[in-house]
C-alpha cells in the first residue's frame, strides 16, 4: 500500500527548510503532497498563493512524488480526501513542539487514522522562519539563499 503524507503550510514564502524536510521525508513516504491552506489566523498572504505554487512546482517538476494544492477547509478532511494517513510536519525548536503537537492532537481526533511525522529541521535551516524571510523580502534584503527557487 502507498505511503502518503500530506505536508500543509501557509508556505509564505516556502523556504530551503521546508524543501528539505520534504526531501527527508521522501526516505519515509512513497509520496507528499505540499498543501498550501488558507490560514485563518493571518489576514493576508505577503506573498501570491498562485506564485508560491507555480514556484513550488517549479522545484519539483523533475520528483512526481511530490504534488503541490491549494486547500481552503480542515487539513484532516484534505488528508482523508486524498488518502493521506500521515501529516509530514518539520520542528525547528521545543516552541515549534508545543504547538505542532496540540495541531496533532486535534487532527488524530477528527480523522483517527491520520499521523503525525515529525522532522527534526536540520541544523543549517533551524533559524530560517519564513516570518524573517517575509520581514527581510519586505524591507528590500536578499532573501534568496534561504529559498530553493528564486524571487
Amino acid at each position: 500500500m502507498k505511503k502518503t503524507a500530506l505536508f500543509p503550510g501557509s508556505f509564505d514564502p516556502y523556504t530551503k527548510g521546508h524543501h528539505d524536510i520534504v526531501m527527508r521525508g521522501l526516505n519515509i513516504f512513497d509520496e507528499i503532497i505540499i498543501s498550501i491552506g488558507h490560514n485563518m489566523s493571518k489576514k493576508s498572504r505577503y506573498f501570491d498563493i498562485d506564485l508560491m505554487v507555480e514556484k513550488i512546482r517549479s522545484v519539483y517538476q523533475h520528483i512526481p512524488e511530490v504534488q503541490v494544492i491549494v486547500y481552503n477547509e480542515l487539513t484532516s478532511s484534505i488528508a482523508k480526501k486524498h488518502g493521506a494517513k500521515y501529516l509530514l510536519r518539520g520542528l525547528r525548536n521545543t516552541t515549534d513542539f508545543e504547538y505542532e503537537n496540540t495541531i496533532s492532537q486535534m487532527n488524530r481526533y477528527l480523522y483517527e487514522e491520520l499521523e503525525t511525522v515529525f522532522l527534526i529541521t536540520s541544523p543549517e535551516y533551524a533559524a530560517i522562519s519564513s516570518t524573517i524571510i517575509r520581514e527581510v523580502h519586505k524591507y528590500g534584503g536578499k532573501v534568496n539563499d534561504f529559498l530553493p527557487y528564486e524571487v
